[in-house]
């Protein structure tokens, strides 16, 4: 039972490091301090987009552990970190994609206070990009 603990730990301790990588991906994104956006001037599609690449990011981490673990704990939790930069990086690459085919700047679009639909189409390709990582490590 104790290696369990110790495994969950380091497990959780490496996806809130993919997070925080993946928050920080997303704030050299756009203008502005993201954090600033979303808990002081109350930016919803900041949210959005932010709590998408939260969830994505999980459903990757939670992927290449729950299909590695028979594997021994050092190579699941190698696999997460590999998978999980790679989902940042898609997921960086999507958003570079998708604001060179929509009008305007998405990164500004997207630190709006008012609510804009851009947030939901991010979200949407966010999600989708991750939902395509998951399906690539799913035996």
């Amino acid at each position: 039972m104790l290696a369990s603990i110790g495994y969950a730990a380091a497990y959780t301790g490496v996806g809130i490091l993919l997070l925080v990588v993946g928050g920080l991906a997303l704030d050299l994104l756009t203008p502005g301090h993201l954090a600033r956006h979303i808990y002081v001037e109350r930016s919803i599609n900041a949210g959005i987009a932010l709590a998408a690449g939260f969830l994505g990011q999980g459903a990757i981490a939670f992927t290449t552990i729950w299909t590695n673990a028979t594997s021994g704990f050092g190579t699941a939790l190698g696999y997460t970190v590999v998978f999980g930069l790679l989902g940042v990086l898609l997921q960086v690459v999507a958003f570079v994609v998708l604001d060179l085919l929509t009008p305007g700047k998405l990164g500004e679009t997207l630190m709006q206070v008012p609510f804009h639909p851009a947030s939901l189409v991010t979200a949407a390709a966010t999600l989708a990009v991750s939902a395509i990582i998951v399906a690539s490590i799913w035996p």
